[in-house]
């Protein structure tokens, strides 16, 4: 899904500060990771809203596209887990 970044310094690929989703702008609380592919960057943040975003940066196109969400609460999702869970 595209969307619109605006983003910290004067590259597009700077860190996100805020992002746009449908009606809603989300501000980025938190950068939890990055990571660079052959053709896009990835920054995996924490929304105001409390939920996980994977955003993408494409490159060649200079577009940002949300790639993954994990709302707030889910099961095995919490980045800040006390102790690391065990599934038998």
């Amino acid at each position: 899904m595209r969307i619109q970044v605006e983003c910290r310094g004067e590259l597009a690929s700077g860190a996100p500060l805020r992002f746009v989703l449908g009606e809603h702008t989300i501000e980025v609380d938190d950068l939890l990771d990055r990571w660079y592919g052959d053709e896009a960057d990835y920054f995996r943040v924490r929304g105001a809203d409390g939920h996980l975003y994977v955003l993408k940066h494409v490159r060649g196109h200079d577009s940002w596209e949300l790639s993954s969400f994990t709302r707030r609460g889910s099961r095995g999702t919490n980045v800040a887990a006390a102790r690391p869970r065990v599934l038998h």
